[in-house]
């Protein structure tokens, strides 16, 4: 048990795992899914690793000065643990967001402190469906906004901190709370971040384990898909059909599509069969390994992240 802390983003990470075995036997799959519960960390998602490894490099390197201003777009999550390490450290935390990200998340960043700018989507899409060309013009508005103030870019798609602290931290836990019994790991792509600090983290134990990135059917880039719907789904946070600059397709044993059906049936099943109270993110890694169970991961170990609380999903159809 940790002793008593002086901030709460030392709460951040040492996140339980825990066996998914009602959700396998429900979906009637031989094997286990282990999944870390992301959702329990301070700002109730798994971004708030980066969000406190980025500022952590960039005050040891000396980019990011005292008091400057840190500036980042978010889907809302990583923008959360950018607002909770920000207000301890006294950086103002300025977050861009598509206005197609549920509402909570806004009011969540506001409510700690960050001031929060919400950008119109490109193509009109239903609320709740971020595109990449939505995601494109909430970068131009990160961008400009850096420029504006002199401020520190937290870019959590390039900054190394992004991949460190799943690499250092995520995937060292995994291994630890499995006691190395990991056969596979599964993880939707967002930013990569977690895909490519976990997966590297893992295969530096075991280089057999087997790593699958996960992509919404309608926006399956990397899987080389065609593109529907302009790319709109309701996986928030990932599958912005676009390359990420910190992806590495060479840790990629297969990608595997995921609709927005089936990612949301599974995301309620957690809800009321395993008391995982998770978004639609959660939800993805879940079926997708429910599909490998089904096919040539049967019968083994796969691990994953609950990524987000279902809590920033309530204005959403999701529980509905």
């Amino acid at each position: 048990m940790r002793k008593l802390l002086n901030h709460v983003y030392e709460a951040i990470g040492e996140t339980p795992m825990v066996r998914l075995d009602r959700i396998t036997k429900i979906y009637g799959v031989e094997g286990a899914i282990f999944a870390k519960l992301e959702y329990l960390n301070p700002g109730f998602s798994k971004k708030d690793r980066p969000a406190l490894q980025m500022i952590t490099e960039a005050e040891a390197s000396g980019t990011l000065k005292p008091g400057q201003t840190v500036v980042e777009l978010t889907s809302g999550n990583t923008g959360t643990g950018l607002s909770i390490v920000c207000r301890a450290k006294g950086y103002p935390f300025v977050a861009c967001m598509s206005e197609g990200n549920s509402p909570e998340r806004a009011r969540m960043m506001r409510a700690l402190g960050a001031e929060v700018f919400i950008i119109k989507q490109s193509h009109g899409e239903s609320a709740g469906e971020v595109s990449g060309d939505d995601l494109a013009k909430v970068e131009e508005a990160a961008q400009q906004l850096t420029k504006e103030r002199n401020a520190f870019r937290a870019d959590q798609f390039c900054l190394e901190g992004s991949v460190n602290a799943h690499l250092l931290y995520t995937a060292e836990e995994m291994w630890e709370q499995s006691d190395g019994e990991i056969d596979a790991f599964v993880d939707i792509l967002g930013s990569g971040g977690t895909f490519v600090g976990t997966a590297r983290g893992l295969k530096k134990h075991n280089p057999n384990i087997r790593c699958y990135a996960i992509e919404p059917e309608a926006a399956a880039k990397y899987a080389g898909l065609p593109v529907k719907n302009h790319g709109a789904h309701k996986v928030q946070g990932c599958g912005y059909n676009m390359t990420l600059p910190k992806m590495d397709e060479s840790l990629v044993e297969e990608f595997i599509q995921v609709s927005d059906g089936e990612v949301a049936e599974c995301t309620r099943n957690l809800a009321l069969h395993e008391g995982a109270f998770v978004g639609f993110s959660s939800g993805a890694n879940v079926i997708a390994a429910i599909k490998l169970l089904q096919g040539r991961e049967r019968g083994n170990n796969i691990a994953l992240t609950l990524n987000d609380s279902g809590l920033k999903y309530l204005s959403t159809d999701l529980f509905q």
